[in-house]
């Protein structure tokens, strides 16, 4: 079968005295038959490509579900006289989340399990299946939760009486996906964003439990198009914030939730290129700026006076504070310090840092934690290490493991290797890499190596442990992680050196770790593939086309890859929203900076790598004719015999498709396609394992 020819139709961009063409542009007429029938052409080519390699991908799919524990269930947390949790059958698709009523943690074992919501019973086969958010009322009666069934951003609130297992009829639609939901004390309303057409969350609503969903109360609107808005609540309980957001400015407003129908009050004004976070604790409010101060500094203020503010932590190059979590008897910070997540207690006015045995880990306070807790829950994890669960005694600082995470098969650490590497840029700063692989697999000279990266939005790729990828690792794949910058992993620096008119370092960054991995020994041009997805897929398409030479076989996962066309059209959800990130292309400077390295704008009669694109057809972030007139192009102009598929979810959106045996035989999929490119046989492990 040969490969779909999408037609091209003249669609030139002019703009600055500058003309893109463009002649895949009619890609984007989703209600147009013949778009969904090249699509589908695309998905069928697909199916013929991964045809020869069924056997493959099904050994890899087995050796992951191989990998699956008969239960997994994490740590209950406590609330009250409940101690909430989720579970996850080895035969389920989908998470159980439960409850139990007990006096400690010490008596969970006798005390009997209540189901407040099983994901599988809403689950409907081959369909599509997202809950992103639970939040139950005060009294604990109550459980609201957001599910959508498209993969788009869109979704509905359904309110469950815990008490009777009945729904009630308050049933919200067009609310966002997630930070948009939260309870008043008592439970009588609900707060919630709603979304407009391009799926921006914009509009704060108030709801009556009991009363019609157009009976709402409009409580604030976010007009700027460049700002998002989302809610929160503090770890008391007693406030509601309320986040109006861009990627560089942000302002909060509060309301008490024991007076739901009083006013929104307003902290700090936006100001350009301030940010902050605000907390309660006791009777004061923790704010976390970078006002003069890039890595944020931490201050206070009472509540009867949000205008005198004293310092509590001061700015430190060295030291990113991210977060904040006041319990009622101390106050926990995280960030991140020598390109580690950390986590500090306050004491004495200083932070001291919990220490921890390995050298690379990533490790995060629990979310949704009662501040009236005494043991704060650590989750902690490595390449090597699975996800552990720690109790911290806030009275004493004993921390204690409660639970780690099982990994079923035979799993011996002491049999895979992991480290830190640095690679140095062109412009001379070190790179951070984090490597894993089976004990031998570079014994022999250069081995097969997936390169992966993201780099935007701040967003970290850290060191932490994947039981599906061991089979992976068993088979001598080295795996490597590029923290390049446009990430936060060496401090908001990083981040700010990856953005906007620096964004060329993301792709250069990757570039020199793929060279320094080739000219170290670990891998050659011929054993190597790169991955990323979403604006990863940005990085490792611009990177097709700057250094493709580099690597054997590309994967971008639902890639952002047409920038300038995307960010120029205001109709597509997030587009305005984007222009802190990438720029605005109405400005010439912009344009032209997002057009050199734009991966659609630059493909060229040149050969390419094997590409394996993979996107969905609900995609409200990257819309699916991205990548599709990507590979229109790419099959146009490249020079080689190499082999670019395209799978489209013609259900789904962002993410796939729902369901975590769904997520690993797409996982098998595409590591059988990359193995085979790679040249990695199914018989061969670096040695026997155990």
């Amino acid at each position: 079968m040969k490969p779909p020819i999408a037609k091209r139709i003249p669609h030139p961009h002019e703009l600055h005295g500058d003309v893109r063409e463009d002649d895949y542009y009619w890609l984007n007429e989703r209600d147009n038959p013949e778009v969904i029938q090249y699509l589908e052409e695309e998905n069928k080519y697909f199916e013929e490509i991964m045809r020869p390699l069924e056997d493959e991908t099904n050994r890899i799919y087995q050796s992951m579900v191989d990998r699956v524990p008969d239960s997994e269930v994490n740590v209950p947390v406590q609330h009250g006289q409940f101690f909430y949790y989720s579970r996850l059958d080895k035969s389920k698709q989908y998470p159980i989340y439960a409850r139990k009523e007990a006096a400690s943690r010490d008596l969970l074992n006798e005390a009997q399990e209540q189901v407040v919501l099983d994901l599988n019973e809403l689950a409907v086969e081959d369909g599509y299946l997202s809950v992103t958010a639970l939040r139950f009322s005060s009294d604990q009666t109550l459980l609201a939760y957001l599910e959508n069934r498209d993969g788009t951003d869109r979704c509905t609130i359904h309110i469950k009486n815990l008490e009777t297992g009945e729904l009630l009829p308050d049933r919200i639609p067009n609310v966002y996906l997630f930070g948009s939901m939260e309870w008043s004390r008592s439970g009588e309303y609900i707060f919630y964003t709603t979304v407009d057409e391009h799926q921006r969350p914009y509009r704060l609503w108030r709801h009556r439990l009991g009363t019609e969903v157009d009976q709402d109360e409009l409580v604030y609107e976010e007009v700027d198009t460049t700002f998002t808005l989302f809610i929160s609540k503090s770890q008391s309980q007693k406030f509601i914030f309320v986040h109006s957001h861009s990627k560089t400015t942000n302002e909060t407003r509060m309301i008490d939730t024991d007076s739901p129908l009083s006013s929104l009050q307003l902290l700090d004004a936006r100001r350009p290129g301030v940010l902050y976070d605000v907390e309660h604790w006791g009777d004061e409010l923790l704010i976390l700026t970078n006002e003069n101060a890039l890595n944020f500094k931490l201050l206070r203020c009472s509540l009867d006076d949000l205008s005198a503010r004293t310092t509590v932590i001061e700015h430190s190059e060295a030291r990113y504070l991210q977060a904040m979590y006041p319990f009622r008897d101390s106050l926990l910070v995280a960030g991140r310090e020598n390109g580690l997540t950390q986590i500090w207690v306050l004491k004495d006015g200083k932070l001291e840092q919990i220490k921890w045995d390995e050298p690379l880990y990533t490790v995060a306070v629990l979310s949704n934690q009662s501040y009236e807790a005494t043991e704060v829950l650590i989750q902690y994890e490595s390449l090597l290490t699975p996800k552990t669960t720690y109790s911290l005694d806030l009275i004493t600082g004993e921390k204690k493991c409660l639970q780690v995470a099982p990994v079923s098969g035979d799993y011996d650490r002491s049999r895979f290797r992991q480290e830190q590497l640095w690679a140095t840029a062109d412009d001379g700063v070190k790179v951070p890499m984090t490597a894993v692989y089976f004990e031998g697999a570079l014994d022999n000279g250069p081995a097969p190596l997936i390169l992966y990266g993201y780099g935007s939005y701040g967003s970290n790729s850290d060191p932490r442990f994947d039981p599906y990828r061991l089979p992976i690792l068993e088979r001598g794949v080295v795996f490597i992680t590029a923290q390049v910058r446009g990430g936060s992993e060496m401090g908001r620096g990083w981040y700010e050196d990856g953005k906007m008119q620096k964004k060329r370092n993301t792709f250069t960054d990757f570039i020199a770790a793929a060279k320094h991995l080739i000219e170290n020994n670990y891998t050659t041009p011929s054993k190597m593939a790169a991955r990323g997805g979403s604006a990863g897929g940005l990085l490792v398409g611009a990177v097709a086309n700057m250094a493709g030479e580099l690597f054997e076989v590309i994967v971008p996962a639902v890639p952002f890859v047409d920038v300038v066309t995307t960010m120029l059209d205001t109709t597509i959800p997030l587009t305005t929203l984007e222009w802190d990130e990438w720029g605005d292309p109405r400005k010439p400077e912009d344009y032209f900076y997002m057009k050199s390295y734009s991966p659609y704008d630059n493909v060229e009669a040149k050969d390419y790598p094997h590409l394996y694109i993979t996107t969905g057809i609900n995609d409200p972030r990257v819309g699916y004719f991205e990548p599709a007139k990507w590979v229109a192009r790419l099959r146009l102009l490249k020079t080689d015999d190499n082999v670019i598929v395209m799978k489209t979810n013609m259900g789904a959106g962002h993410f796939g498709k729902s369901g975590r045996f769904n997520h690993l035989k797409e996982a098998a999929e595409c590591y059988a396609f990359i193995l085979d490119r790679l040249g990695v046989l199914a018989e061969e492990v670096v040695s026997n394992p155990r």
